[in-house]
């Protein structure tokens, strides 16, 4: 392709900005929604199912090869998009993703060991923090914090990449919860990344909405139902650190969401779209640090085991935390405008700690709905052995 075309494909694209976006919505949704029961059909086929354990939130074995169809969708989508030239920064993101994906392919079919995953996390990472349009040197007044050593950036945005890819993995654990969340962070950087004149960005957060959307259908599916994986896990996880890296690197100039907004609130605000998987995993450290257990063992302690304990279904569970981080985001959003960075912070700090006591007490209840219907469970068996 020469420039003219170039320059005449780009032309077009500025005018028909909003078409594009559709047509990249629909087309990630249409053909991931193609490709599932093909993967599905060979997934069964060749009798590659999840194990079911004690810690398994379904009862039955079922596919977990979803990032198959979401790596192909989604290399497709960017492989177009980087002929457009509108960014270069294109490249390091398909072949990050390439990384995990391999890595989580791996560990779907044979289970890898947890050294294995972080080196390949790390290897994903670099292509991400190493990207020049990614550069963070200023958190614009965070804490009072400006300008910081570049070197201290590609920490920070490497930690925080490696900290989101196994967060949102971590909160894959019923169907359609890691769906929903996916849909509602991506879905708000589209907004954000509209707002703010940035096409690509609103493209590559559309891709992730369009492709988890048709993934639903088949997640929550009775027979035909699939499951993301750690191949669709960690690269859905590694894009939504990667739209939050770009959100909290754009210039202090752009405007955002509502006139008056403070560049320096950015960490804050991406604590409120990120709440879901941030809280989770830090609700987990907390309480398996409480209980002298390692952070990393396995255990029922995440908080979509704490609604199912009290009986509501994944469907329900996964829309009570779809409207939970919603209602994050909107309380936030309300008050960014009107209340200095200081008391945001207070704010968001005690939105965390509201949700913490919150499932505290929905532990509880569960705990004492379960030795109750134990306790009725052990009566009837007494009462049958008199008779």
């Amino acid at each position: 392709m020469n420039i003219l075309d170039q320059q005449i494909i780009l032309e077009f694209f500025r005018a028909n900005y909003e078409l594009f976006m559709a047509c990249v919505f629909l087309g990630t949704f249409a053909v991931t929604f193609y490709l599932i029961p093909k993967v599905l059909w060979v997934s069964k086929e060749r009798n590659l199912m999840a194990s079911v354990n004690e810690r398994s939130a379904h009862s039955t074995a079922i596919p977990s090869f979803g990032g198959v169809a979401f790596y192909i969708t989604l290399i497709l989508v960017l492989s177009i998009l980087q002929s457009m030239r509108l960014t270069f920064v294109g490249n390091h993101l398909i072949a990050a993703i390439t990384i995990l994906f391999m890595v989580g392919l791996k560990d779907d079919l044979v289970i890898s060991t947890a050294k294995v995953k972080l080196v390949g996390q790390i290897t994903a990472a670099l292509f991400v923090i190493f990207s020049p349009e990614l550069d963070l040197t200023n958190l614009y007044g965070f804490l009072g914090i400006h300008e910081i050593h570049p070197l201290i950036g590609i920490f920070l945005k490497g930690f925080f990449v490696i900290a989101l890819i196994n967060a949102y993995n971590l909160i894959d654990g019923i169907d359609g919860l890691g769906a929903i969340t996916g849909i509602i962070i991506s879905g708000v950087y589209a907004w954000v990344f509209y707002g703010t004149g940035q096409p690509y960005y609103v493209l590559v957060s559309l891709s992730v909405a369009g492709v988890l959307t048709a993934f639903l259908r088949y997640n929550f599916g009775r027979r035909k139902k699939m499951f993301m994986g750690d191949s669709g896990s960690l690269i859905i996880g590694l894009l939504l650190a990667f739209l939050s890296i770009r959100h909290l690197v754009m210039e202090p100039n752009v405007p955002l969401m509502t006139q008056g907004y403070d560049p320096g609130n950015r960490l804050l605000f991406l604590g409120c779209v990120l709440f879901i998987p941030v809280f989770d995993t830090l609700r987990v450290i907390i309480i398996r640090k409480i209980n002298g257990t390692s952070p990393f063992s396995a255990d029922r302690n995440h908080a979509h085991h704490v609604l199912l304990d009290l009986g509501l279904s994944h469907f329900k569970a996964s829309a009570c935390f779809g409207l939970l981080n919603l209602l994050i985001i909107s309380i936030y959003l309300y008050f960014s405008n009107k209340l200095d960075q200081l008391w945001l912070l207070f704010l968001v700090v005690f939105m965390y700690a509201a949700a913490f006591l919150l499932f505290a007490k929905l532990k509880a209840i569960g705990r004492a709905k379960a030795s109750s219907a134990h306790a009725s469970v052990g009566s009837d068996v007494a009462e049958e052995v008199k008779v």
